[in-house]
């Protein structure tokens, strides 16, 4: 374990057992978000670069636009 990752658990230990709780399950939750979203890259490598081309051929043909941050 990181000596980040100590610290944010040193701090939370010192929280209310409710709000130790909610941390707990919001962690949880995140991690089996990105274990599923690297399964799913994992299994359709195929479809991503198909979806990565089709990108780049309508970004090519002038069918894209800059992201503005600031209009979202």
């Amino acid at each position: 374990m990181t000596r980040l990752l100590e610290k944010a658990f040193e701090e939370a230990s010192k929280l209310p057992a409710k709000d130790q709780d909610s941390l707990a399950r919001a962690l949880l939750e995140e991690l089996a978000s990105e274990r599923r979203w690297d399964e799913l890259f994992a299994s359709s490598p195929d479809l991503l670069e198909e979806l990565s081309k089709k990108a780049l051929e309508e970004h090519r043909a002038g069918r894209t636009e800059v992201l503005d941050p600031d209009k979202l």
